[in-house]
């Protein structure tokens, strides 16, 4: 039986040093940080035309056939600033959904949660008939952000030192900034959002916890 969550769960970096390790979400980083490595080694990051000819989301090609960019885009960064942030977010934030949900669930709301939100972006581009080169894992990262924002609520606001409010703070703010900044494709967060929600909707369950009757309460 999956343990429950209670405040005094360890977290990513304490997990490591414990030998506990959740390798799906350190292997989603190490993958990152390994292409944005080559990139810099082949070219650079934060030339547009470079990124577009690796991989980068751009409407106008991926409606044409490319959809395999929906894809590569969530692995390709614009600068090491853009990596940085990104997997920082996802050591912390990632480790512990996958934690919950387990290896593989997690997988598929962090890829299925990653690409919806990049498809929500192909379709705002189409409604204002703009587009730009387009790239990063930030989908993703807000998916993993909604998965944990619907196992918050699932247990009460509360998830080791991560509550409700601080989390729809985090999220309202970074939209916030997104709509205030150039360059934050602002659509491939709402969608990672609402993809990673709906995908821990599907695939998570509230462990039981059994009570000091004996009964097992979910």
């Amino acid at each position: 039986m999956q343990e429950p969550y209670g405040y005094d769960s360890p977290d990513a970096l304490e997990q490591i040093f414990r030998g506990k390790i959740n390798w799906v979400n350190l292997l989603i980083i190490a993958v990152n940080i390994l292409v944005y490595v080559v990139m810099e080694i082949l070219g650079d990051t934060e030339d547009a035309a470079f990124m577009l000819k690796c991989g980068a989301a751009y409407t106008p090609w991926i409606l044409e056939g490319q959809w395999y960019r929906l894809f590569t885009s969530m692995f390709l960064h614009f600068g090491i600033e853009h990596l940085f942030n990104n997997m920082l977010l996802l050591l912390f934030l990632g480790d512990t959904l996958e934690e919950i949900v387990g290896k593989w669930k997690y997988l598929v709301i962090y890829i299925g949660g990653g690409m919806a939100g990049n498809l929500l972006s192909v379709v705002m581009d189409c409604r204002s008939g703009s587009a730009a080169v387009s790239a990063g894992a930030s989908g993703a990262v807000f998916a993993v952000i909604g998965g944990i924002l619907i196992i918050l609520v699932k247990n009460g606001g509360r998830l080791q030192q991560i509550t409700a409010s601080r989390l729809l703070l985090m999220i309202g703010l970074s939209i916030y900034h997104g709509f205030r900044s150039v360059g934050i494709d602002n659509a491939a967060h709402i969608g990672g959002v609402l993809a990673g929600a709906l995908l821990t909707i599907v695939s998570y369950k509230k462990p039981c916890v059994r009570n000091n009757t004996g009964a097992d309460e979910w």
